[in-house]
């Protein structure tokens, strides 16, 4: 069988790298062992950031419902238990979108809340 050389599947695997690392700063754009650290942790980080990114859009939209529901004289907790309570199934990134953008909407779910706790 004829001897494979790997001089050309290691030259892809650097450029790959070195393409993903394209916009880094000295070394860490231009040597491949240093800028393939660099992508790992990168990539790494991306993937954490996305995630991330998840818990802080619904804390906002948390702030956002309570700071509506406290203009309607409730709060947060008892808007959400009294929604469930009343069985409107409507999502807190809906509910924050109508408390900024619909606020009359917003205060017949209020009302709602209101008369399912009372």
């Amino acid at each position: 069988m004829a001897r494979v050389k790997g001089a050309l599947n290691a030259k892809k695997k650097h450029n790959r790298v070195l393409k993903l690392a394209k916009g880094y700063r000295g070394a860490r754009s231009k040597q491949y062992r240093i800028a393939k650290q660099s992508v790992m942790r990168a990539l790494t980080s991306a993937f954490a950031g996305r995630k991330q990114k998840k818990r802080d859009m619904r804390s906002l939209w948390i702030v956002r419902i309570n700071a509506a529901a406290r203009l309607n004289g409730m709060s947060y907790s008892t808007l959400m238990h009294g929604l469930k309570l009343a069985g409107v199934e409507i999502n807190r990134k809906m509910l924050a979108e109508m408390a900024v953008n619909d606020a009359e909407g917003f205060k017949t779910l209020t009302e709602v809340a209101k008369k399912q706790i009372a």
